[in-house]
């Protein structure tokens, strides 16, 4: 990873830090986004400390905010002359319904439309690199998923594991649609499970049945460093170079739901998600 450049979000705790850790221990440049400027250092001093010789740099964005999320690609752009791995990892999970400055409900902006519109704010760095990946987080909670067109933002009836399994399904069929778009560029795109159950600060301010599930079965959960590991393998591994549109679990190619291939389905997400992000389509 000598000389890859890697931008990571939600790269200040938990999977993030792990996977920054560990492309930073493998000689990468890596720029760590997070919204907290005192965990971002905190979580910078301590991979600086870990390797001295590491490339480390921090910038912060609330990605709930459109206007953050472009101020970000801007200031990255600015910093940087190409981008050799783009890993969307920051997530969360809501028990109530919260909308976001831009009106959108919290777990879909975050979750869904901060990947879809970081990565498309940075088609210039990353074709400027002879060969780029793009790796979006998803979960194996996708396979519960629907897209609710009629009611994509819960504003009919709005419950918390629905709205998380919406948003996870949604970052494979952007994957999926993004793949598509990107055949003949050089650019991958892949998605991942981290694995069921991380231990990590993920659900644990959450309350109600799924806030209490976490914290009971924190203790039987994986590290962050297993959680990171598919992460890391698709952002450096020379074992998927020029593989793209797949769906990865332990570092193997598996199969995803059924209904996240179906590209009519896809194409109509992007369609709307470039509308609530004011891209064009």
């Amino acid at each position: 990873m000598g000389e890859k450049i890697c931008l990571i979000t939600g790269a200040t705790s938990g999977i993030g830090k792990a996977t920054a850790m560990r492309l930073a221990n493998m000689g990468a440049s890596v720029v760590m986004v997070g919204r907290d400027q005192g965990r971002g250092e905190a979580a910078l001093a301590e991979i600086k400390e870990k390797s001295p010789n590491a490339s480390v740099d921090l910038m912060l964005a609330d990605l709930s905010s459109q206007k953050e999320i472009r101020s970000l690609a801007d200031e990255f752009k600015e910093a940087y002359p190409r981008l050799d791995v783009l890993i969307n990892n920051a997530g969360l999970f809501r028990s109530k319904r919260i909308t976001t400055a831009d009106g959108i409900e919290t777990t879909f902006a975050v979750n869904h439309l901060a990947y879809f519109l970081l990565t498309n704010l940075l088609p210039d760095v990353l074709k400027a690199s002879a060969t780029s990946r793009i790796v979006n987080v998803s979960s194996g909670d996708h396979s519960n998923g629907t897209i609710d067109f009629d009611d994509l933002q819960g504003e009919k009836g709005y419950k918390g594991a629905k709205a998380y399994s919406q948003s996870k399904l949604a970052n494979v069929l952007f994957t999926y649609e993004l793949a598509r778009r990107l055949k003949g560029t050089g650019i991958t795109a892949n998605c991942l499970h981290p694995g069921a159950g991380v231990r990590t600060n993920f659900g644990s301010g959450v309350s109600g049945l799924f806030g209490f599930m976490v914290r009971a079965l924190k203790p039987l959960m994986i590290s962050p460093e297993k959680g990171a590991q598919t992460s890391i393998y698709l952002a450096s591994s020379p074992e998927v170079e020029g593989l793209s549109g797949r769906y990865f679990v332990k570092k193997a190619g598996v199969r995803s739901s059924n209904v996240s291939y179906d590209e009519r389905l896809a194409r109509r997400l992007w369609e709307v998600s470039a509308e609530l992000t004011n891209l064009p389509a």
